[in-house]
């Protein structure tokens, strides 16, 4: 938890990179919460690491729906939906 809330606020503070590792650190040290997956998936997304991104947020969307969390898939699917517009606007 305390590598979840120091990647946030990083994150919240525009400090994408220092948020990705810490929200990296998160996800490995307590692969089930699905809440760090969606934070670090952002973290790529910010830092234009799209196929980053993708993965993250692929995993994060199955652990959630393994855990029932059911407002965190559809965040995700939010940000997947954000994704594939700026792809398609790059390509």
């Amino acid at each position: 938890m305390i590598l979840y809330s120091l990647g946030n606020e990083l994150f919240k503070e525009k400090h994408y990179t220092e948020a990705r590792d810490l929200l990296q650190q998160a996800v490995e040290n307590k692969p089930d919460y699905s809440v760090a997956y969606r934070m670090l998936g952002r973290a790529h997304f910010e830092l234009h690491e799209n196929s980053e991104a993708r993965s993250v947020f692929l995993q994060g969307k199955e652990v959630a729906q393994k855990n029932g969390d059911l407002q965190t898939v559809k965040e995700i699917d939010v940000f997947m939906r954000r994704l594939e517009k700026r792809e398609v606007g790059e390509g």
